[in-house]
């Protein structure tokens, strides 16, 4: 993939230009013809701070278990499972009507 840049100094917007799958521009011009994004553009925007969001939660979540595991030992199947279990049966069934 071919990656150029134009730095725009005042907006602090940079024009990307980058190959994507044609079913990815047809659902980002789907939700600009809905209007549920102002443009492909701010479509794209928002999918790539998505991204990074997730990304950042994922390091987030790696760097706790490290810690956990470091201060309590490994985490073992049987304590996924047990775990897995209790939430289980705290859990509540909602259907809608």
């Amino acid at each position: 993939m071919v990656i150029n840049y134009d730095v725009r100094m005042t907006t602090g917007k940079q024009r990307l230009s980058a190959s994507v799958d044609a079913a990815l521009i047809q659902a980002g011009q789907a939700a600009v013809a809905r209007g549920a994004a102002a443009s492909l553009s701010a479509w794209v925007n928002a999918a790539l701070q998505r991204q990074t969001e997730h990304d950042r939660r994922l390091r987030a979540l790696d760097e706790f278990l490290a810690a956990f595991e470091a201060e309590h030992g490994a985490i073992d199947d049987e304590e996924i499972t047990a775990a897995s279990r209790r939430a289980h049966a705290r859990s509540v069934v909602v259907r809608g009507s």
